[in-house]
């Protein structure tokens, strides 16, 4: 695949040159978002759960933020100099003028509606996010809006609820970070549901889709919950638990 070092206007393509790039200069970027779930998950790559894909994600550790900030540029991107000298510790963007792109780029965290650590999550081969940070970092997002939940329907469909595995949605996984945030806890159960009603409307194996969801429903109930979260528990939804965090756009990419 080439492209003259210019990013190319397919986002998967995108994706996959980005990957290969990425390889070559041994750079840990993992993949998150749509796209990251289309390549982790066929059931996304035909109807009715096919759809179009914008900007990139990424997430990186922090000792390689300065590898990442000579990377994009070097096979294409222009860097958001403001944001990036503002907010550098915690996030990137580039952006594709050509396209009407951009690429956001995490690091070490995921902050989004709630905050995910991934420091100890990006030690894996391949160019994604495991299917359990791509599952959460759809889930966790309190205005989660079809788009996301179509691409969390393929991923369920398309991975087992299971541990030490790889390949598979790491239940116990969940469940502890839930445990620990009984605002992470309420937005993925407020989503469990939204989801289970858009399985509904879509011509795809519900009932697999469904046991999953109760699979992971029940690892997120049988976990135990500490005193804080109980607390926290107790005054619910009387008080804000999620964050709206506001999207970022480059002057060169249209609204």
């Amino acid at each position: 695949m080439t492209s003259n070092g210019r990013p190319l206007e397919d986002t998967i393509e995108e994706a996959e040159r980005v990957a290969e790039a990425a390889r070559a200069q041994k750079l840990a970027v993992k993949l998150m978002g749509g796209a990251g779930i289309h390549l982790h998950s066929p059931s996304s790559h035909h109807a009715p759960l096919r759809r179009k894909y914008g900007d990139l994600d990424y997430v990186i550790l922090r000792r390689d933020r300065k590898a990442a900030l000579a990377f994009f540029p070097s096979i294409g991107y222009e860097a958001n100099e403001r944001f990036n000298l503002m907010q550098g510790d915690r996030r990137l963007y580039f952006f594709d003028a050509n396209n009407g792109k951009q690429v956001d780029v995490f690091i070490d965290v995921v902050r989004m509606s709630h905050v995910i650590d991934l420091r100890s999550r990006l030690a894996h081969d391949g160019p994604c996010a495991s299917p359990s940070d791509l599952l959460l970092s759809k889930l966790q997002i309190y205005e989660v809006n079809r788009k996301d939940l179509v691409d969390l329907t393929a991923l369920l469909l398309d991975h087992d609820i299971a541990s030490k595995d790889d390949e598979a949605i790491d239940g116990v996984y969940v469940a502890k970070l839930a445990a620990e945030d009984w605002g992470l806890y309420r937005t993925l159960e407020i989503n469990i549901g939204k989801l289970r009603h858009t399985i509904a409307e879509l011509d795809v194996d519900q009932d697999l889709v469904s046991s999953r969801l109760d699979e992971l429903s029940t690892a997120m109930e049988a976990e135990p919950k500490p005193l804080k979260w109980r607390m926290r528990a107790q005054v619910g939804d009387r008080l804000r638990w999620y964050e709206l965090p506001e999207e970022v756009r480059s002057p060169y990419v249209p609204e």
